[in-house]
């Protein structure tokens, strides 16, 4: 069963080649091809195609696949070459002749897009409240332990006083910046281009403006040949936005493992949450945290595997889209599991008591002690030169009383500012 089927045979190892792992990556769209379907059966209704009569019928029909797919009991058999005719199918053997008519005014290039549209959209704003919850724990966690101190490292060095409600805020303002590109890759994508047909339009005196409203798209691609050719940059500008987020959570993950290790010893979790050794019985190793490190950087892999597929593809459709959809559709699965599993970790981190009287920590005070000497009246060049000669001769001692006082600093970490700045 092939949309495309004009009664020829293809050869099998051309058609295994052609048709892929879409089967199986489709049943991830096949909830919107669903949703598409009922909008365009209702156009199909309003420009006289199909009879009052015919339009119940298929939305029927359409209703029936709908809850099948939300049972989990919906499957594309290998009869299939995709979700599209499948759906075709189900709809023809219920309904018979009626059945036949979903097709019309619509190419199965504009099926998978408005599809792929409409599974991005939904599942870019399953991201975002993700990153709002992990967000909102980071908060959580930065004003409970607001006033431990810990090591601020520059080159990984000991450099200045920094703080766990720093560091914590530190990464959930971070993740605002992730969200502005969420919310430009939303934008990209809220656009409806069913209608483009095969990327010309279609000579039926098709509604676009309805099927737009019914789908509860902010706007149209207009431009017929422009909505084809948003397939690519659409996955484009998604990749980048899920990359700069993958960055972040990259990021945090490997602080994370740094300070649990024993040579620094900031943190640790619940054995529970920890994984062990074969051989090294004491191991308490950070595999949750890896795991996301290494997942997190494979998905900033994908912006540059979206420009190779479709990088200098001319105008109009080519079959080298199908490859976009499954490592996109892969990154979104694994970017909500990845989302999870930190902000169920993160809950439970346990933030260690750091002894700043090692050795190792005397010189983390130099620049609030040669501010000191400022405020006392020396020039900073004077004060400089002078913690530094004794620093260089042994003779430094650490001052800890001094304050930083001014907004987004250790003691004035402006918690609710950061809070109020998540975009609504």
């Amino acid at each position: 069963m092939k949309l495309w089927d004009k009664g020829i045979s293809i050869d099998n190892k051309i058609e295994q080649f052609t048709v892929g792992n879409d089967r199986e990556i489709d049943i991830h769209i096949a909830k919107y091809d669903v949703i598409a379907s009922k909008a365009h059966a209702k156009m199909l209704q309003s420009i006289g195609i199909l009879t009052s009569e015919e339009l119940e019928q298929l939305l029927g029909g359409l209703e029936v696949l709908a809850q099948q797919i939300e049972e989990g009991t919906f499957e594309i058999d290998t009869q299939f070459e995709d979700v599209h005719s499948k759906i075709e199918f189900e709809l023809t053997k219920s309904l018979g002749e009626v059945g036949k008519k979903i097709h019309t005014a619509r190419s199965r290039n504009d099926q998978v897009l408005v599809a792929c549209h409409l599974y991005y959209k939904e599942n870019l704003q399953v991201v975002q409240s993700k990153v709002k919850t992990l967000f909102d724990t980071l908060l959580d966690l930065a004003e409970t332990h607001k006033d431990k101190l810990l090591p601020g490292y520059t080159h990984l060095q000991v450099a200045m006083p920094s703080s766990f409600g720093l560091w914590f805020s530190a990464y959930a303002e971070l993740m605002i910046d992730d969200v502005y590109l969420l919310n430009a890759a939303l934008k990209t994508v809220d656009q409806n281009p069913l209608g483009s047909a095969a990327g010309y339009g279609s000579s039926f005196p098709i509604d676009r403006e309805l099927t737009t409203k019914e789908m509860g798209f902010a706007t149209l691609r207009y431009n017929v040949v422009a909505a084809q050719m948003g397939r690519g940059k659409n996955e484009r500008t998604i990749a980048a936005a899920l990359g700069s987020l993958s960055n972040t959570l990259s990021r945090f993950a490997m602080d994370v493992c740094l300070y649990m290790s024993q040579n620094f010893g900031f943190v640790t979790f619940p054995d529970e949450l920890t994984t062990g050794s074969s051989i090294m019985p004491h191991k308490k190793n950070p595999d949750v945290f890896e795991l996301i490190r290494g997942k997190c950087n494979k998905i900033q892999a994908l912006q540059s595997e979206m420009v190779l597929i479709t990088n200098n593809l001319p105008s109009g459709y080519h079959r080298d889209f199908q490859l976009l959809k499954e490592n996109m559709i892969a990154a979104f699965e694994e970017l909500k599991d990845i989302l999870d599993i930190f902000n169920y970790a993160i809950q439970q981190v346990i933030v260690k008591d750091i002894d700043l009287n090692d050795d190792k920590y005397k010189y983390l005070f130099t620049v609030d002690n040669i501010n000191t000497l400022v405020v006392e009246g020396q020039s900073f060049r004077e004060a400089y030169q002078k913690i530094g000669g004794q620093v260089q001769d042994g003779t430094y001692e650490p001052d800890t009383s001094k304050q930083h006082t001014h907004v987004g600093s250790i003691h004035n970490l402006s918690l609710d500012k950061i809070r109020a700045k998540f975009p609504n």
